[in-house]
Order: C-alpha cells, then structure tokens, then sequence
C-alpha cells in the first residue's frame, strides 16, 4: 500500500501557510477544494490551464503533489445535475475544464451530485467541549426547497448517466479519473433535491453506467459511515475493484437519521479495522482528514484539529504496513 498522506485545502483562503504546515507534518498529496471562484481564478464558468497549472506548482513549490482538484463551484454544472436550460452550454465548459485538469497535470477530479451541497442542523459538543457539525434529519426535513422546486429521483438519475456517459470517454481520452462524492447526509431527499449517493446499492450502480478506470469513487469514509450498510464491506468491495480514488479518513457517531462529526478515534467505525483492508488489497491512492471538529485555540481553518488527524493516519499506514 502507498503510504500516502493527503490534505484539504481551500482555495477560499491564502494557503501558503497551510502548504508549509502541510509539509511540517508530512503530506505527501494534495487536494485543493474549490467550491468557489476565489482561489482559482475562472472564465465564464470554467477553470483555464495556465492557473491550474500555476497552482501545481505552488504545491511542488513545497514538496508535495496536487493530486486532486476537489468539486467546481456549483454554479459551473448545476444545470446539468438539474437539466437546466444552460445544461449544454454547461457540458461544454465542464469537459474544457476537466481538458484542462488533467493537462495541468492534476490526475484526479472529485466532485459530487449535490446541488445543494453538504446539510448539517446545529453543531454539538464532542469530547472536552469540542465543537463538531451534526446532524438531525427530523429537523433537516422541515427545511424550504433549496431549488426552484421538487425533483424525482429518477430524473436525478436521468441527469447523471447523461453527463457520465458523456465526461468518461473524455476522461479517458485524457487519462484523468473521476469520482463522485457520497450524499452528505445520506438521506432520500432534502430541500426538495434527491440524494442519490446514500447507499451501497446506489454506488454499485454508478460504477456500472460506463465501467471504466475513470468512472470512480471519491471515498468519503465519514459519509459512507452515515449510511446504513456495512463500512467494512463497502470499504472491501470497492478498493478491492480499484474504484476508489482517495479517502477522506473521518469518523462519525453512527449512521443516519442522526449523527455527529467525531473525532477520529472516538466514532462508531474501527479506523484501524478499515486501514486494514486498504492494506489488504494493495491501495495506492491517499488518505486525508475531514470535518475535524474545532478544538480550543484553533483556526478557523484547524490547524490544530488536522494535526490530530494526521498523525493518528500515519500511525495507522505505520501499523498495518509493519503487520
């Protein structure tokens, strides 16, 4: 198994300090999150080659690789998640971009199938009164439409194998590999928006629209860990099919309607039972801290938070890898 060793970085915000804690603590990948435009500079609704490859190089600047760039902002493909009037015009500026990625030298696109992106209630306190996002799906479902009104789930579906069957070939042709996010939460609806990601059942058949190397899996284990199957087996059928791109290594208090970010040790999920069976079946790609809950003293960023995870990952890699 590559030991690697990933970040979350925003683009929201000046990440030259971040690159150089990064390097401190032993990262090895890199990926940017750009939900929004205020990092990467974009051109009517998509990302030009010369930024993102000055981005790389920020990156190589500090001895680290930029792996993935992680979700566009929405507004670059809402249209064709909801098949919108701009959905064509949106198609075309999403393979310019995804062109872009992948000759930038970035290997990797994660992205999602939200339109109204991750839903959280209100945060709760965790171990020594640290703050961490949660979630109640009673209260989460009396909440407004997010959109302009109430889509089926088969039209959700319509959608994406509409535009998988068009971005693989692309993918492919250009020997980038993409892979769609989990619902987060992993509940049938909210906002009046279908969440097509919340199950096993629901990931086997995306990967069976358009089988490809391309068409994978952007393994957020926190959000698998909300749903009600079994992590473990999720984790073994997918590595074990090289569908998984990268993990966002994070623990939660249990499966949906309710839960609570953890920290990384203290959630229902076995951490050290899940690396094993990345190691099991030889993963190559990286792991990486997610929703760290904020602890005393820390940054708006979590600083002090991701240094926690971190270690405890590499612990983790150390361990099974010297079984």
């Amino acid at each position: 198994m590559r030991s690697g060793q990933g970040i979350w970085i925003s683009t929201g915000f000046s990440h030259g300090d971040k690159l150089q804690f990064s390097q401190q603590f032993g990262i090895t990948d890199v990926a940017i999150q750009s939900y929004d435009t205020s990092g990467i500079p974009s051109s009517g609704g998509k990302f030009e080659l010369h930024d993102l490859v000055k981005l790389r190089l920020q990156i190589e600047n500090f001895g680290m690789k930029l792996t993935a760039l992680e979700n566009v902002p929405s507004n670059f493909y809402d249209h064709i998640m909801l098949n919108g009037p701009k959905r064509d015009q949106q198609i075309e500026n999403m393979i310019y971009t995804i062109r872009n990625i992948a000759r930038a030298g970035i290997p990797i696109f994660g992205y999602n199938w939200e339109p109204s992106l991750v839903w959280r209630t209100k945060p709760e306190l965790i171990r020594g009164g640290a703050v961490a996002t949660a979630f109640d799906e009673n209260i989460a479902k009396e909440y407004p439409l997010s959109h302009d009104r109430e889509y089926s789930e088969e039209e959700m579906w319509a959608n994406l194998e509409y535009w998988i069957k068009i971005i693989t070939p692309i993918a492919e042709e250009e020997g980038i590999r993409l892979g769609i996010h989990p619902s987060d939460p992993p509940v049938p609806k909210l906002g009046g928006i279908p969440r097509l990601f919340r199950s096993f059942a629901a990931y086997k058949r995306l990967i069976e629209i358009y089988p490809s190397d391309s068409n994978a899996i952007e393994f957020c284990q926190g959000s698998f860990s909300e749903m009600k199957d079994d992590i473990y087996e999720m984790i073994e059928y997918f590595v074990s099919r090289k569908k998984i791109l990268y993990v966002h290594f994070r623990n939660v208090s249990g499966p949906v309607p309710v839960f609570k970010e953890e920290f990384i040790n203290t959630g229902h999920v076995d951490m050290y039972k899940a690396m094993k069976i990345y190691h099991k079946h030889n993963f190559d790609g990286f792991f990486m801290d997610d929703h760290v809950p904020h602890t005393h003293g820390d940054t708006e960023w979590g600083h002090r938070g991701r240094a926690f995870a971190n270690g405890y990952i590499q612990a983790l890699i150390e361990a099974v890898q010297k079984e």
